[in-house]
Parts: structure tokens; sequence; C-alpha cells
């Protein structure tokens, strides 16, 4: 029986690795580390900081592995990830055979950015993956990049007994602001889907790298802030090569 460990690991300070997390990654005898997209090198190399900083178990292995590509050719969005995660499956399904034949064990470890619960697929991979091979699955919760950005802003993610809406910048920009929402926290956005709603009486608190050393944070009134944060974020990108960002934008009223 396989022991597969999905644990969350922050945004990637290692101050937000938890206890939990470096005690499943010195538990693990395999740890598998995707390389994915342009940033690739960039972020695997943060995930191999932070197992050089909390695995001190030898018999530990550390692997990394180049993630399949995403057709761009299928038009149905939803298709197109679901095809790109069964050639995921199939790639994990590979290298836990190989790499635990090669060098023995039976526990395996994935590292994920923040928490797996949220906004990241790797769940759903392992349950596509425990279609095809026996495995127990543990999660390790991690911070979010949610929490960092309120903490890095110092502000509450809810207003005073009221909801939250968490969407994508896809959503945001194909559907607008959504419905009866007073606070809403953009993920997953390519660049810009801001600009798509009517900054009217809207707030923004936006960050890029929240909680790492490279943070840049900004606020203020929507309207005043769309070309100085598109600006920021363009900067950014071209010196570090990569950008992960997300915001929190609130409606006032009166």
């Amino acid at each position: 029986m396989i022991e597969l460990s999905l644990v969350g690991i922050g945004t990637g300070n290692p101050d937000h690795v938890t206890m939990e997390a470096i005690k499943a990654m010195n538990a693990a005898d395999l740890i598998l580390i995707p390389l994915k997209g342009e940033d690739k090198a960039d972020l695997a190399g943060l995930r191999l900081a932070i197992c050089r900083s909390f695995v001190t178990n030898p018999k530990t292995r550390i692997e990394s592995f180049d993630l399949p590509v995403r057709d761009p050719g299928t038009p149905d969005y939803l298709r197109r990830v679901n095809d790109w995660h069964d050639e995921i499956t199939s790639v994990w399904q590979s290298l836990i055979e190989v790499h635990l034949a090669r060098g023995g064990g039976n526990r395996v470890a994935f590292l994920v950015w923040g928490d797996p619960s949220l906004y990241d697929s790797t769940l759903r991979i392992a349950e596509r993956l425990g279609r095809r091979v026996s495995f127990r699955l543990t999660v390790i919760p991690g911070i979010t990049a949610i929490q960092a950005l309120c903490a890095a802003h110092t502000i509450t993610l809810n207003d005073l007994a009221a909801p939250v809406t968490i969407t994508t910048g896809r959503q945001l920009r194909e559907k607008g602001w959504p419905a009866g929402a007073d606070t809403v926290v953009v993920m997953l956005d390519a660049g810009g889907a801001f600009a798509a709603i009517d900054p009217r009486a809207i707030s923004i608190w936006w960050g890029a790298y929240v909680g790492m050393p490279n943070q840049i944070l900004l606020s203020g009134p929507l309207a005043s802030m769309l070309e100085n944060i598109r600006d920021l974020r363009a900067e950014a990108r071209a010196r570090h090569g990569w950008i992960m960002d997300i915001y929190l934008m609130r409606r006032s009223f009166g």
C-alpha cells in the first residue's frame, strides 16, 4: 500500500512551513517536485530550498519532473484541463512506480503551493490516480496566499458578519463582479482582470510574491490603482521572469 501525502508548503516562505509539513517531508521515502511552465526553474528552486531547510532524513529522496504542457488547441476549457489532468496522472503513476521500485519504500510526498484545498488540482489528480493505484492519502494543510495577503495588508478577509467570494481572473473577466458579493478575492489572474469591472466604490488590496522577501503590495481605490498595479506587475514579471499575485476587492456603500 502506497502512502501518498499532499503537503501544503505555503507561499514560498520557509517560515510558513508548518511542523506537520516538516514531519511529513521527513517521513517520505520520495518527494516529487514538478517543473511547470516558463517559471519552472525558479519555483522548483523554491521547493528545493524548502527541502534543503527541513528535510534531514538521509533516506528521503528528492526527484524533480516535467509536468505535461496543457494543450492550447482544445477550445473547451474544462475539457482541456481534464485531459491535462489525465496526462499528469499518467506521469505520477510512472514516476511512483519507477522511483519506488528503484529505491524502495512506499511513502511519497508532493509539495503543494499554499494549501491543497484552494484552487489547486493536486487533490483532483490524486483522485484520478486512485482509480489506477491503491494508496492511502494524507493532506497536510498549508498557509494560503489569501492568508498571507490579508496579513501583509493587516486587513480582515471579511467585513463584520459578511460573506466572501473567492473566484478566478478568468471568471471575473468573463462574468464581471459576482452577484451579491461585497468582498471578492481573485486568484489565478493572468493579469488585469479587475479592469473588466466598474471600479467605482471599490477598493483593492493587491500583492505579488506575498510572504516572500520580494513581496510587493499596493492598495487603494480601484479607479486610481488600475494603472499602478498593471505597471508594477509588468515590471516585476520582467525582472523576476515569473509572477504570482492575488488581490482582494471590497465594495463600499453609502
